[in-house]
Parts: structure tokens; sequence; C-alpha cells
């Protein structure tokens, strides 16, 4: 019998838990469909590409311009691909679900990892937020209504920045810069990732991964916020959600845990592509724009 790794999970079977893209055979084409819709959005809607937040060539970010009144609530989106894969260019696409409802929508770069490390990469995501609130209103966005919200690996730095204790990294900045957050299909607590086929490439030690795992830190930030889930995404990333929703319950604005059966990890974020599915309503509907 092989030696479990973390919980119950051993090697296999945890590297299993995480592999999404073999749980999900038809998972290209949801990457393909993504890459095309996201020329579509760049191509339909008033934008701003490009824009820098940080010193780094990495360090930029996308702004497509709400439709209807200014100042708009804003949408401030990480993309995912564990840390590792992706960009911003591959999810212009949820402008779709966001600016024909009004809200201004911003899809922010970083550094992937192994060229940074998790604590850089973080630092640079902190850096994206604390530029819009501060500048978001030169491109029509309310710095008072802003919603940060990611996929898989962005769902766990959305929660990064709920967790940080603002004006302790930036004096200039609110206890509570953000009004709303989501975590889609979320990882929240680092050391199984340290524990499977991830961490070749992501180096995370026993250290890193708790100083990195919102399940380990005090939640700073009192905003709701709400953990949405794919029933069809296995055992762990259900888990993943409930553990943070578990570690943040006490105070104001405990997360709310959302389960949309039969989704899976990719169907989870083709939510967005359409304004009118399900989980779109749900965000625009956090954010008062429902």
């Amino acid at each position: 019998m092989s030696t479990p790794v973390f919980l119950d999970y051993d090697r296999a079977a945890l590297d299993a838990q995480y592999d999404n893209r073999a749980k999900v055979p038809d998972f290209q084409a949801h990457l393909d469909l993504w890459t095309d819709r996201s020329v579509v959005a760049r191509e339909r809607y008033a934008c701003e590409l490009g824009v820098a937040y940080g010193l780094s060539q990495d360090e930029t970010l996308d702004i497509f311009h709400a439709e209807g009144s200014w100042p708009a609530p804003v949408q401030l989106f990480f993309h995912g691909g564990y840390w590792t894969k992706l960009s911003k260019n591959e999810f212009s696409f949820i402008a779709n679900a966001f600016v024909p409802r009004g809200i201004t929508t911003v899809v922010v770069d970083y550094a992937l990892i192994p060229s940074v490390d998790m604590d850089e990469l973080v630092r640079q995501c902190r850096a994206a937020l604390a530029w819009v609130w501060r500048n978001i209103r030169r491109y029509g966005g309310d710095p008072d209504r802003i919603q940060v919200a990611g996929h898989s690996a962005g769902g766990h730095l959305a929660a990064m920045l709920v967790a940080t204790n603002w004006p302790a990294v930036d004096s200039g900045l609110p206890q509570n810069p953000i009004c709303d957050a989501v975590g889609i299909s979320g990882l929240y607590d680092l050391e199984p990732i340290r524990h499977c086929f991830l961490n070749q490439t992501l180096g995370l030690s026993a250290d890193s991964a708790v100083r990195n795992s919102p399940v380990a830190l005090v939640r700073a930030c009192t905003s709701p916020m709400l953990l949405a889930v794919g029933g069809d995404e296995g055992a762990e990333y259900l888990r993943q959600s409930r553990t943070l929703g578990k570690a943040w319950a006490e105070g104001m604005n405990p997360p709310q845990i959302q389960v949309l059966e039969g989704a899976h990890h990719f169907s989870m974020m083709s939510q967005l592509e359409d304004r009118d599915a399900p989980l779109s309503q749900i965000m625009q509907a956090r954010i008062g724009c429902g």
C-alpha cells in the first residue's frame, strides 16, 4: 500500500485530484474557445490594453470600458493556469459577462512561476489592486465598488487580496478596498499543492505554502465573498472551498459557498462567456448590477 502524502491520498491519487486536463479530456476545446472569443471581445468593446501597473514587463492589465453611465462598478479579474501558464490575453472574453451590464472590466497579467516565486507573484497582484483603486476613476470606474475575482489559481489570488492587511502593505489604501470577492474553482490551501506534481515547477516550501495559503491567514477585509465550485470538479476542489469557508466563518460576512452541479473546472469559467449564464448573473447581482 502506498504511503499517504496528504490526508488519505498517496502521490498518484493526489496528482489525479489536481490534474484538471486529465479529468476533462476536451479541455483544449475550452481553451481554444476562450482565446477566440477574447480576440472578438478586444475588437468589440472600447478598451485600453497593456496598461502598466508596475515596473516589470509582466505587470500590465487590460481595461474594458463599461457600457452605460460612469463611474461604473469594477470587475478586477485574475486568470488561472496553476500560476505557471496562460495570460490575460486568453481571458478578455469575460468582458462579455460584465461590460454590457455596465461594469468596467479589468483583466490582470502577472509574472508566471518559475520566472518569479509565489511571494513575488502575490506581490504583483496586490500591486494591481492598489493601482486600480488609485487610478480606475480615470477609466470610468468607481474605486469604491471593486469586485475582485479569479479562476483556479486566480481564485487563490483573489482570496489572498481579501486576506491582505492593506494599510500595512500600502498606507494609502483603506482597510477594505474590495467591495466583493468571488473565487471560482479556487485553490486556498497550498499544502496539497506542495505534495503533488505541480510543485515540480512551483517550488513551494513548507513556509511559503503556509504564508500563501488563505486558509492559514487571518482575513483582513470584511467584504462579502463567494466561493463558487463545480459539482464535477472532484473531492479536493470541493474541499478547498469548504475549508476556506470554515476558516473564515467567524466575523462579518462569512464566505458563501455555491456548488454549480454538473459543472467541471473548465465549464465553470466558460460561464463567463455569456452575460446571462448563471454564474455571470450571480456575480453581476453581487456588485449591484443584476
